[in-house]
Protein backbone atom coordinates (compact mmCIF):
# COMPACT_ATOMS: atom_id res chain seq x y z
CA UNK A 1 0.00 0.00 0.00
CA UNK A 2 1.45 3.38 -0.97
CA UNK A 3 1.63 6.49 1.20
CA UNK A 4 -1.19 7.96 -0.88
CA UNK A 5 -3.33 4.87 -0.17
CA UNK A 6 -2.60 5.16 3.56
CA UNK A 7 -3.53 8.85 3.55
CA UNK A 8 -6.89 8.19 1.90
CA UNK A 9 -7.67 5.11 3.97
CA UNK A 10 -7.50 7.20 7.13
CA UNK A 11 -9.38 10.25 5.83
CA UNK A 12 -11.81 9.12 3.13
CA UNK A 13 -14.45 6.70 4.27
CA UNK A 14 -17.75 6.00 2.52
CA UNK A 15 -20.86 7.25 4.31
CA UNK A 16 -23.16 4.85 2.49
CA UNK A 17 -22.09 1.38 1.39
CA UNK A 18 -23.48 -0.11 -1.83
CA UNK A 19 -25.99 -2.77 -0.89
CA UNK A 20 -28.41 -5.12 -2.52
CA UNK A 21 -30.88 -3.09 -4.54
CA UNK A 22 -33.26 -1.60 -1.99
CA UNK A 23 -36.29 0.54 -2.62
CA UNK A 24 -35.58 4.25 -2.73
CA UNK A 25 -37.20 6.54 -0.17
CA UNK A 26 -40.42 8.23 -1.34
CA UNK A 27 -38.70 11.64 -1.67
CA UNK A 28 -35.86 10.22 -3.78
CA UNK A 29 -38.23 8.08 -5.87
CA UNK A 30 -40.24 11.26 -6.56
CA UNK A 31 -37.10 12.95 -7.97
CA UNK A 32 -36.32 9.89 -10.13
CA UNK A 33 -39.91 9.83 -11.45
CA UNK A 34 -40.24 13.58 -11.97
CA UNK A 35 -37.00 13.76 -13.97
CA UNK A 36 -37.65 10.44 -15.81
CA UNK A 37 -34.28 9.09 -14.67
CA UNK A 38 -32.95 5.59 -15.35
CA UNK A 39 -30.14 3.58 -13.74
CA UNK A 40 -26.69 4.67 -14.91
CA UNK A 41 -24.16 1.93 -15.80
CA UNK A 42 -21.56 3.57 -13.51
CA UNK A 43 -23.98 3.77 -10.55
CA UNK A 44 -26.75 6.15 -9.56
CA UNK A 45 -29.39 7.44 -11.96
CA UNK A 46 -29.33 9.80 -14.94
CA UNK A 47 -31.31 11.40 -17.70
CA UNK A 48 -29.97 13.26 -20.71
CA UNK A 49 -31.44 16.77 -20.73
CA UNK A 50 -29.81 18.20 -23.85
CA UNK A 51 -27.89 17.06 -26.91
CA UNK A 52 -26.76 19.77 -29.31
CA UNK A 53 -27.78 19.00 -32.87
CA UNK A 54 -24.59 20.71 -34.06
CA UNK A 55 -22.08 18.01 -35.00
CA UNK A 56 -18.37 18.83 -34.75
CA UNK A 57 -15.32 16.86 -35.88
CA UNK A 58 -14.47 14.19 -33.32
CA UNK A 59 -11.13 15.24 -31.77
CA UNK A 60 -10.80 11.79 -30.17
CA UNK A 61 -10.94 9.77 -33.40
CA UNK A 62 -7.77 7.77 -33.97
CA UNK A 63 -6.91 5.09 -36.51
CA UNK A 64 -7.21 2.53 -33.68
CA UNK A 65 -10.90 3.36 -33.04
CA UNK A 66 -12.10 0.95 -35.76
CA UNK A 67 -12.86 -2.65 -34.89
CA UNK A 68 -11.24 -3.94 -38.06
CA UNK A 69 -8.36 -2.44 -40.03
CA UNK A 70 -10.49 -2.08 -43.17
CA UNK A 71 -13.61 -0.78 -41.39
CA UNK A 72 -14.69 2.73 -42.36
CA UNK A 73 -15.67 4.84 -39.32
CA UNK A 74 -19.38 5.64 -39.15
CA UNK A 75 -20.71 9.21 -39.19
CA UNK A 76 -21.14 8.93 -35.41
CA UNK A 77 -17.42 8.15 -35.09
CA UNK A 78 -16.31 11.01 -37.36
CA UNK A 79 -18.32 13.66 -35.53
CA UNK A 80 -19.85 14.18 -32.11
CA UNK A 81 -22.42 16.50 -30.59
CA UNK A 82 -20.95 19.91 -29.75
CA UNK A 83 -22.31 19.46 -26.22
CA UNK A 84 -24.56 17.30 -24.07
CA UNK A 85 -25.99 17.67 -20.59
CA UNK A 86 -27.36 15.21 -18.03
CA UNK A 87 -28.84 15.16 -14.56
CA UNK A 88 -27.01 12.62 -12.37
CA UNK A 89 -28.29 11.38 -9.00
CA UNK A 90 -26.62 9.29 -6.28
CA UNK A 91 -28.89 7.81 -3.60
CA UNK A 92 -28.43 5.81 -0.38
CA UNK A 93 -29.39 2.70 -2.39
CA UNK A 94 -26.96 3.58 -5.20
CA UNK A 95 -24.36 5.75 -3.44
CA UNK A 96 -21.36 5.42 -5.73
CA UNK A 97 -20.46 6.60 -9.22
CA UNK A 98 -17.73 4.12 -10.19
CA UNK A 99 -14.41 5.26 -11.65
CA UNK A 100 -14.66 6.19 -15.30
CA UNK A 101 -13.00 8.60 -17.70
CA UNK A 102 -14.72 11.20 -19.86
CA UNK A 103 -12.90 12.06 -23.06
CA UNK A 104 -13.93 15.72 -23.02
CA UNK A 105 -13.91 18.50 -20.44
CA UNK A 106 -16.98 18.31 -18.18
CA UNK A 107 -18.52 21.14 -16.14
CA UNK A 108 -20.50 19.93 -13.11
CA UNK A 109 -23.11 21.92 -11.16
CA UNK A 110 -24.60 20.97 -7.80
CA UNK A 111 -28.37 21.07 -7.42
CA UNK A 112 -28.80 19.40 -4.01
CA UNK A 113 -27.11 17.11 -1.54
CA UNK A 114 -23.48 16.43 -0.72
CA UNK A 115 -20.86 14.13 -2.18
CA UNK A 116 -17.15 13.43 -2.43
CA UNK A 117 -15.35 13.36 -5.76
CA UNK A 118 -12.05 11.56 -6.30
CA UNK A 119 -10.00 12.40 -9.41
CA UNK A 120 -7.00 10.42 -10.59
CA UNK A 121 -4.74 12.46 -12.87
CA UNK A 122 -3.20 9.44 -14.64
CA UNK A 123 -2.87 11.43 -17.87
CA UNK A 124 -0.33 13.91 -16.43
CA UNK A 125 3.33 13.61 -17.41
CA UNK A 126 5.54 12.21 -14.65
CA UNK A 127 8.63 10.10 -14.24
CA UNK A 128 8.61 6.52 -13.00
CA UNK A 129 9.26 7.54 -9.39
CA UNK A 130 6.51 10.15 -9.11
CA UNK A 131 3.14 8.81 -7.95
CA UNK A 132 -0.01 9.62 -9.87
CA UNK A 133 -1.67 12.73 -8.48
CA UNK A 134 -4.96 12.03 -6.69
CA UNK A 135 -7.36 14.84 -5.83
CA UNK A 136 -10.44 14.67 -3.61
CA UNK A 137 -12.98 17.31 -2.63
CA UNK A 138 -16.49 17.64 -1.25
CA UNK A 139 -19.36 19.11 -3.25
CA UNK A 140 -22.21 20.60 -1.30
CA UNK A 141 -23.95 23.80 -0.24
CA UNK A 142 -21.55 24.78 2.58
CA UNK A 143 -19.10 27.01 0.69
CA UNK A 144 -17.82 28.39 4.04
CA UNK A 145 -16.42 24.92 4.75
CA UNK A 146 -14.86 24.64 1.28
CA UNK A 147 -17.61 22.61 -0.36
CA UNK A 148 -17.96 23.25 -4.08
CA UNK A 149 -21.08 24.29 -5.96
CA UNK A 150 -19.46 23.91 -9.39
CA UNK A 151 -16.37 22.07 -10.58
CA UNK A 152 -14.64 21.20 -13.85
CA UNK A 153 -13.03 17.88 -14.70
CA UNK A 154 -10.73 18.02 -17.71
CA UNK A 155 -10.91 15.20 -20.24
CA UNK A 156 -8.70 12.18 -19.60
CA UNK A 157 -9.09 12.19 -15.81
CA UNK A 158 -10.52 9.22 -13.95
CA UNK A 159 -13.32 10.27 -11.61
CA UNK A 160 -15.57 8.64 -9.06
CA UNK A 161 -18.24 10.11 -6.79
CA UNK A 162 -19.66 9.04 -3.44
CA UNK A 163 -22.81 10.16 -1.64
CA UNK A 164 -22.25 11.90 1.72
CA UNK A 165 -24.69 12.50 4.56
CA UNK A 166 -26.62 15.78 4.50
CA UNK A 167 -24.87 16.83 7.74
CA UNK A 168 -21.55 15.73 9.21
CA UNK A 169 -20.45 15.86 12.78
CA UNK A 170 -20.51 13.95 16.04
CA UNK A 171 -23.96 12.62 16.78
CA UNK A 172 -25.34 13.53 13.35
CA UNK A 173 -27.34 10.70 11.76
CA UNK A 174 -25.86 9.35 8.54
CA UNK A 175 -28.73 10.10 6.18
CA UNK A 176 -29.34 11.75 2.86
CA UNK A 177 -32.92 12.92 2.38
CA UNK A 178 -32.69 13.66 -1.34
CA UNK A 179 -29.39 12.18 -2.51
CA UNK A 180 -26.75 14.06 -4.51
CA UNK A 181 -28.20 15.68 -7.64
CA UNK A 182 -25.87 17.36 -10.12
CA UNK A 183 -25.85 18.27 -13.77
CA UNK A 184 -22.91 17.77 -16.09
Amino acid sequence: MSAVDNMFESTVQPTFLPAAKAAESPSIQAIINQLSMMPHPEGGYFVETDRDTLRVPNPFLTPNNSKAADEIPSEDDLTRSASTSIFYLLTPSSPQGHFHRNKGRTVHTLHKGRGRYVLIHADEQRDATTPVRVETFVVGPNIHQGERLQWVVEGGKYKASFLLADEEGPGEPKKSEQGLLISE
